[in-house]
C-alpha cells in the first residue's frame, strides 16, 4: 500500500488526552504493531498499518529536516521526543507528541523503536507549525531534493543554535 493520495482536507483530528497512540517498527520503519488508538485516529485497520512503512501517515507539511533529526537520533541510540503532524488515511491531520525510543536485543543492537503520542498542548502545535512551516519553505526552495533536505537541517539547526538549545529541550519549552 502506498501513502494516501488524497490531498490534506485540511480538518484536524483529535483524540481523548487519556489515550495513547503506540506503534513499533523495525530497523527500517516498518510498522510491526498499530494499537487501536492508532487506527482509529488514522483511519486504518490494523492489517492496511502492519507491514507499511511509518511515512504512510506522514503529512506533507511535516519537514523532512525534523525526520532526519528523529532518525539520526533513534539511530544513534537515543530517545527523542517531538511535533509530528501526520495525515489520515482521509487526508484529515493530527498533531501527535511522540516520544520514539530505539528497542534492543541482549547484545545491546537496535532491533526496531516504539513510539508513544499524547495530545499535544494546543499552544504548542501553534509554535511548532510556525517553526514548521519555516523550515519546509527552505527545504522547498531547493529543486534538488537533497539539497532542500541539506538546507532544511542547517535552518532547523540554526534556529535550534540561536537558542542555544538542543532539539528534545525545545520542544519541551512550546
Amino acid at each position: 500500500m502506498a501513502r494516501p493520495t488524497l490531498p490534506p482536507t485540511g480538518r484536524e483530528r483529535t483524540w481523548p488526552e487519556h489515550q495513547l497512540i503506540v506503534s513499533k517498527t523495525d530497523t527500517k520503519g516498518i510498522i510491526t504493531y498499530a494499537n487501536e488508538v492508532f487506527c482509529q485516529v488514522a483511519g486504518y485497520t490494523v492489517a492496511e498499518l502492519e507491514g507499511q512503512n511509518h511515512n504512510v501517515i506522514r503529512h506533507p507539511d511535516m519537514p523532512r529536516a525534523v525526520f532526519k533529526l528523529l532518525w539520526d537520533t533513534i539511530q544513534g541510540g537515543e530517545e527523542i521526543f517531538a511535533y509530528v503532524v501526520n495525515q489520515a488515511k482521509n487526508g484529515d491531520h493530527y498533531w501527535v507528541f511522540a516520544h520514539v525510543t530505539p528497542t534492543f536485543d541482549a547484545e545491546r543492537r537496535i532491533v526496531g523503536y516504539h513510539s508513544s503520542r499524547r495530545v499535544p498542548k494546543r499552544e504548542a502545535i501553534a509554535k511548532a507549525a510556525a517553526l514548521y512551516k519555516e523550515i519546509k519553505a527552505v527545504e522547498a526552495s531547493y529543486t534538488s531534493p537533497k539539497e532542500g533536505l541539506a538546507a532544511g537541517v542547517a535552518a532547523l539547526h540554526a534556529v535550534l543554535a540561536q537558542q542555544n538549545i538542543a532539539y528534545d529541550e525545545f520542544v519541551f519549552t512550546l
